[in-house]
Protein backbone atom coordinates (compact mmCIF):
# COMPACT_ATOMS: atom_id res chain seq x y z
CA UNK A 1 0.00 0.00 0.00
CA UNK A 2 1.43 3.35 -1.04
CA UNK A 3 1.58 6.34 1.27
CA UNK A 4 -1.02 8.14 -0.87
CA UNK A 5 -3.57 5.36 -0.47
CA UNK A 6 -3.19 5.02 3.29
CA UNK A 7 -6.06 6.36 5.38
CA UNK A 8 -4.85 7.64 8.71
CA UNK A 9 -6.88 6.71 11.76
CA UNK A 10 -8.64 9.65 13.46
CA UNK A 11 -10.05 7.67 16.37
CA UNK A 12 -9.46 4.46 18.29
CA UNK A 13 -11.80 1.82 19.68
CA UNK A 14 -11.18 0.67 23.26
CA UNK A 15 -12.16 -2.98 23.66
CA UNK A 16 -12.53 -2.62 27.43
CA UNK A 17 -12.33 -5.30 30.09
CA UNK A 18 -14.87 -7.74 28.66
CA UNK A 19 -16.93 -8.46 25.56
CA UNK A 20 -19.85 -9.97 27.50
CA UNK A 21 -22.83 -7.55 27.42
CA UNK A 22 -24.40 -9.02 30.57
CA UNK A 23 -21.35 -7.94 32.61
CA UNK A 24 -21.32 -4.30 31.51
CA UNK A 25 -23.85 -2.92 34.03
CA UNK A 26 -22.54 -4.91 37.04
CA UNK A 27 -18.98 -3.83 36.21
CA UNK A 28 -20.13 -0.23 35.84
CA UNK A 29 -21.66 -0.28 39.32
CA UNK A 30 -18.59 -1.93 40.87
CA UNK A 31 -16.11 0.51 39.34
CA UNK A 32 -18.37 3.50 40.01
CA UNK A 33 -18.31 2.65 43.73
CA UNK A 34 -14.53 2.10 43.57
CA UNK A 35 -13.99 5.43 41.81
CA UNK A 36 -16.18 7.43 44.20
CA UNK A 37 -14.48 5.78 47.18
CA UNK A 38 -11.06 6.51 45.67
CA UNK A 39 -11.84 10.18 45.13
CA UNK A 40 -13.42 10.66 48.57
CA UNK A 41 -10.51 8.85 50.24
CA UNK A 42 -7.70 10.66 48.42
CA UNK A 43 -9.16 14.15 48.12
CA UNK A 44 -10.52 13.88 51.65
CA UNK A 45 -7.01 13.08 52.84
CA UNK A 46 -5.63 16.08 50.92
CA UNK A 47 -8.28 18.36 52.46
CA UNK A 48 -7.64 16.97 55.94
CA UNK A 49 -3.88 17.58 55.72
CA UNK A 50 -4.43 21.04 54.22
CA UNK A 51 -6.91 22.02 56.95
CA UNK A 52 -5.00 20.82 60.02
CA UNK A 53 -1.82 22.84 60.80
CA UNK A 54 -0.57 19.97 63.00
CA UNK A 55 -0.22 17.87 59.84
CA UNK A 56 1.89 20.44 57.99
CA UNK A 57 5.02 18.33 58.41
CA UNK A 58 7.11 16.64 55.68
CA UNK A 59 5.58 13.20 56.29
CA UNK A 60 2.01 14.42 55.77
CA UNK A 61 2.86 16.87 52.99
CA UNK A 62 4.33 13.92 51.08
CA UNK A 63 1.26 11.87 51.92
CA UNK A 64 -1.08 14.59 50.67
CA UNK A 65 0.88 14.90 47.43
CA UNK A 66 0.75 11.14 46.96
CA UNK A 67 -3.02 11.16 47.53
CA UNK A 68 -3.45 13.88 44.89
CA UNK A 69 -1.33 11.88 42.41
CA UNK A 70 -3.46 8.79 43.12
CA UNK A 71 -6.66 10.71 42.46
CA UNK A 72 -5.18 11.96 39.17
CA UNK A 73 -4.17 8.43 38.15
CA UNK A 74 -7.66 7.09 38.78
CA UNK A 75 -9.37 10.07 37.10
CA UNK A 76 -7.32 9.69 33.93
CA UNK A 77 -8.69 6.19 33.32
CA UNK A 78 -11.89 5.42 35.24
CA UNK A 79 -14.39 8.02 33.89
CA UNK A 80 -13.83 6.93 30.28
CA UNK A 81 -14.04 3.28 31.28
CA UNK A 82 -17.34 3.92 33.09
CA UNK A 83 -18.75 5.65 30.00
CA UNK A 84 -17.78 2.69 27.83
CA UNK A 85 -19.57 0.23 30.12
CA UNK A 86 -22.89 1.94 29.30
CA UNK A 87 -22.15 2.81 25.68
CA UNK A 88 -22.03 0.71 22.54
CA UNK A 89 -19.63 3.22 21.02
CA UNK A 90 -16.21 2.74 22.63
CA UNK A 91 -14.54 5.32 20.42
CA UNK A 92 -11.88 7.74 21.63
CA UNK A 93 -10.32 10.43 19.42
CA UNK A 94 -6.59 10.24 18.80
CA UNK A 95 -6.02 13.57 20.59
CA UNK A 96 -8.09 12.42 23.59
CA UNK A 97 -6.16 9.17 23.62
CA UNK A 98 -2.83 11.02 23.77
CA UNK A 99 -4.19 13.32 26.49
CA UNK A 100 -5.37 10.33 28.54
CA UNK A 101 -1.96 8.69 28.30
CA UNK A 102 -0.23 11.96 29.17
CA UNK A 103 -2.16 12.50 32.41
CA UNK A 104 -1.88 8.85 33.39
CA UNK A 105 1.87 8.69 32.74
CA UNK A 106 2.57 12.00 34.48
CA UNK A 107 0.65 11.07 37.64
CA UNK A 108 2.09 7.53 37.74
CA UNK A 109 5.66 8.82 37.29
CA UNK A 110 5.06 11.48 39.95
CA UNK A 111 3.83 8.79 42.34
CA UNK A 112 6.91 6.72 41.53
CA UNK A 113 9.24 9.50 42.69
CA UNK A 114 7.05 10.54 45.62
CA UNK A 115 7.29 7.02 47.02
CA UNK A 116 11.09 7.24 46.82
CA UNK A 117 11.06 10.62 48.58
CA UNK A 118 8.87 9.15 51.33
CA UNK A 119 11.32 6.27 51.74
CA UNK A 120 14.12 8.81 52.15
CA UNK A 121 12.01 10.71 54.69
CA UNK A 122 11.60 7.53 56.75
CA UNK A 123 15.32 6.82 56.44
CA UNK A 124 16.25 10.22 57.87
CA UNK A 125 13.59 9.99 60.61
CA UNK A 126 14.83 6.60 61.84
CA UNK A 127 18.56 6.68 61.12
CA UNK A 128 19.19 10.36 61.99
CA UNK A 129 16.30 11.40 64.25
CA UNK A 130 18.20 14.27 65.90
CA UNK A 131 19.03 15.83 62.52
CA UNK A 132 15.58 15.21 61.02
CA UNK A 133 14.15 18.74 61.62
CA UNK A 134 17.25 20.24 59.98
CA UNK A 135 17.65 17.80 57.08
CA UNK A 136 13.96 17.38 56.20
CA UNK A 137 12.71 20.95 56.45
CA UNK A 138 9.37 22.05 54.98
CA UNK A 139 11.29 24.01 52.35
CA UNK A 140 13.18 20.91 51.18
CA UNK A 141 9.95 18.94 51.35
CA UNK A 142 8.24 21.42 49.00
CA UNK A 143 11.19 21.29 46.61
CA UNK A 144 11.17 17.47 46.50
CA UNK A 145 7.44 17.43 45.82
CA UNK A 146 7.90 20.01 43.05
CA UNK A 147 10.73 18.00 41.46
CA UNK A 148 8.58 14.85 41.56
CA UNK A 149 5.71 16.56 39.72
CA UNK A 150 7.96 18.31 37.19
CA UNK A 151 9.72 15.00 36.47
CA UNK A 152 6.35 13.36 35.89
CA UNK A 153 5.23 16.09 33.49
CA UNK A 154 8.50 16.05 31.51
CA UNK A 155 8.59 12.27 31.31
CA UNK A 156 5.08 12.22 29.85
CA UNK A 157 5.82 15.01 27.37
CA UNK A 158 8.76 13.04 25.97
CA UNK A 159 6.64 9.93 25.37
CA UNK A 160 3.67 11.85 23.94
CA UNK A 161 5.96 13.78 21.59
CA UNK A 162 7.39 10.51 20.30
CA UNK A 163 3.90 9.03 20.00
CA UNK A 164 2.98 11.88 17.65
CA UNK A 165 5.57 10.64 15.16
CA UNK A 166 3.65 7.39 14.79
CA UNK A 167 0.91 6.88 12.22
CA UNK A 168 -2.07 4.56 12.59
CA UNK A 169 -3.55 3.42 9.28
CA UNK A 170 -4.55 -0.21 9.70
CA UNK A 171 -6.31 -1.41 12.84
CA UNK A 172 -7.68 1.21 15.21
CA UNK A 173 -8.71 -1.28 17.91
CA UNK A 174 -6.86 -1.07 21.22
CA UNK A 175 -7.18 -4.32 23.15
CA UNK A 176 -7.37 -2.45 26.44
CA UNK A 177 -9.66 -0.31 28.60
CA UNK A 178 -7.48 2.80 28.17
CA UNK A 179 -4.79 4.13 25.83
CA UNK A 180 -1.86 2.03 27.01
CA UNK A 181 1.40 2.92 25.28
CA UNK A 182 2.54 -0.62 24.42
CA UNK A 183 -0.83 -1.35 22.83
CA UNK A 184 -0.47 1.76 20.66
CA UNK A 185 2.88 0.46 19.45
CA UNK A 186 1.22 -2.78 18.32
CA UNK A 187 -1.21 -1.03 15.95
CA UNK A 188 1.22 1.57 14.62
CA UNK A 189 2.03 1.67 10.90
CA UNK A 190 5.30 3.44 11.71
CA UNK A 191 8.21 1.50 13.14
CA UNK A 192 7.97 2.11 16.94
CA UNK A 193 11.46 0.79 17.74
CA UNK A 194 12.71 4.18 18.95
CA UNK A 195 9.67 4.55 21.20
CA UNK A 196 10.08 1.04 22.61
CA UNK A 197 13.77 1.60 23.34
CA UNK A 198 13.00 4.82 25.23
CA UNK A 199 10.23 3.13 27.23
CA UNK A 200 12.70 0.43 28.25
CA UNK A 201 15.42 2.97 29.08
CA UNK A 202 13.14 5.16 31.19
CA UNK A 203 11.61 2.11 32.87
CA UNK A 204 15.04 0.69 33.67
CA UNK A 205 16.15 4.08 35.02
CA UNK A 206 13.09 4.44 37.23
CA UNK A 207 13.24 0.90 38.51
CA UNK A 208 16.95 0.21 38.84
CA UNK A 209 19.33 3.11 38.24
CA UNK A 210 17.65 5.46 40.69
CA UNK A 211 14.39 4.66 42.43
CA UNK A 212 14.74 0.95 43.09
CA UNK A 213 18.34 1.23 44.27
CA UNK A 214 17.42 4.19 46.50
CA UNK A 215 14.58 2.22 48.06
CA UNK A 216 16.69 -0.90 48.67
CA UNK A 217 19.61 1.05 50.16
CA UNK A 218 17.35 3.22 52.32
CA UNK A 219 15.34 0.33 53.72
CA UNK A 220 18.50 -1.71 54.32
CA UNK A 221 19.85 1.14 56.46
CA UNK A 222 16.47 1.44 58.19
CA UNK A 223 16.44 -2.29 58.95
CA UNK A 224 19.87 -2.12 60.57
CA UNK A 225 18.83 0.98 62.52
CA UNK A 226 15.71 -0.81 63.79
CA UNK A 227 17.71 -3.87 64.85
CA UNK A 228 20.09 -1.64 66.80
CA UNK A 229 17.29 -0.10 68.85
CA UNK A 230 17.31 -1.52 72.36
CA UNK A 231 13.75 -0.72 73.41
CA UNK A 232 10.84 -2.75 72.12
CA UNK A 233 8.75 0.43 71.97
CA UNK A 234 11.33 2.11 69.70
CA UNK A 235 11.39 -0.86 67.33
CA UNK A 236 7.60 -1.02 67.21
CA UNK A 237 7.31 2.70 66.43
CA UNK A 238 9.95 2.46 63.66
CA UNK A 239 8.25 -0.53 62.07
CA UNK A 240 4.87 1.22 62.26
CA UNK A 241 6.36 4.30 60.58
CA UNK A 242 7.70 2.30 57.63
CA UNK A 243 5.09 -0.42 57.18
CA UNK A 244 2.50 1.63 55.26
CA UNK A 245 5.06 3.05 52.87
CA UNK A 246 6.71 -0.34 52.36
CA UNK A 247 3.36 -1.95 51.52
CA UNK A 248 2.49 0.85 49.07
CA UNK A 249 5.92 0.68 47.42
CA UNK A 250 5.70 -3.10 47.07
CA UNK A 251 2.26 -2.96 45.43
CA UNK A 252 3.12 -0.11 43.06
CA UNK A 253 6.59 -1.18 41.94
CA UNK A 254 5.72 -4.87 41.82
CA UNK A 255 2.85 -4.21 39.41
CA UNK A 256 4.82 -1.88 37.14
CA UNK A 257 7.75 -4.29 37.10
CA UNK A 258 5.62 -7.07 35.63
CA UNK A 259 4.13 -4.65 33.09
CA UNK A 260 7.19 -2.83 31.73
CA UNK A 261 10.42 -4.50 32.91
CA UNK A 262 9.55 -8.16 32.57
CA UNK A 263 11.08 -10.35 29.81
CA UNK A 264 9.64 -10.07 26.33
CA UNK A 265 7.82 -13.38 26.64
CA UNK A 266 5.49 -11.81 29.21
CA UNK A 267 1.89 -12.73 29.97
CA UNK A 268 -1.16 -12.55 27.74
CA UNK A 269 -3.15 -9.38 27.12
CA UNK A 270 -5.81 -10.34 29.67
CA UNK A 271 -3.17 -10.74 32.37
CA UNK A 272 -1.65 -7.41 31.34
CA UNK A 273 -5.10 -5.87 31.81
CA UNK A 274 -5.19 -7.18 35.36
CA UNK A 275 -1.80 -5.59 36.10
CA UNK A 276 -2.99 -2.30 34.60
CA UNK A 277 -6.28 -2.48 36.48
CA UNK A 278 -4.35 -2.97 39.71
CA UNK A 279 -2.05 0.03 39.42
CA UNK A 280 -4.51 2.45 37.80
CA UNK A 281 -7.59 1.69 39.92
CA UNK A 282 -6.93 -0.65 42.86
CA UNK A 283 -3.74 0.97 44.24
CA UNK A 284 -5.23 4.52 44.25
CA UNK A 285 -8.18 3.02 46.15
CA UNK A 286 -6.01 1.27 48.75
CA UNK A 287 -3.37 3.92 49.44
CA UNK A 288 -5.45 6.38 51.52
CA UNK A 289 -6.70 3.52 53.69
CA UNK A 290 -3.23 2.01 54.07
CA UNK A 291 -1.71 5.30 55.21
CA UNK A 292 -4.68 6.53 57.25
CA UNK A 293 -4.88 3.33 59.28
CA UNK A 294 -1.15 3.37 59.97
CA UNK A 295 -0.94 7.05 60.98
CA UNK A 296 -2.56 7.87 64.32
CA UNK A 297 -2.68 11.61 63.61
CA UNK A 298 -4.64 11.17 60.38
CA UNK A 299 -6.96 8.57 61.90
CA UNK A 300 -7.56 10.75 64.95
CA UNK A 301 -8.30 13.88 62.93
CA UNK A 302 -10.61 11.93 60.63
CA UNK A 303 -12.64 10.64 63.58
CA UNK A 304 -12.79 14.12 65.13
CA UNK A 305 -14.05 15.73 61.92
CA UNK A 306 -16.57 12.95 61.41
CA UNK A 307 -18.03 13.54 64.88
CA UNK A 308 -18.35 17.32 64.42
Amino acid sequence: MTEENKTLVAEFVLRGLTDHPELQVPLFLVFLVIYLTTMVGNLGLVALIWKDPHLHTPLYLFLGSLAFADSSTSSSVTPKMLMNFLSKNHVIAVFDCMAQFYFLASSATTECFLLVVMVYDHYVAICNPLLYPVVMSNSLCTQLIGVSYVTGFLHSIIHVTLLLRLTFCRSNVIQYFYCEILQLFKISCTDPTVNIILVLIFSAFKFFSFTFVTIIVSYTCVLFAILKKKSEKGRSKAVSTCSANLLSVSLFYGTLFFMYVRPGSGPAVNQDKMYSLFYTIVIPLLNPFIYSLRNKEVAGDSRRITKT
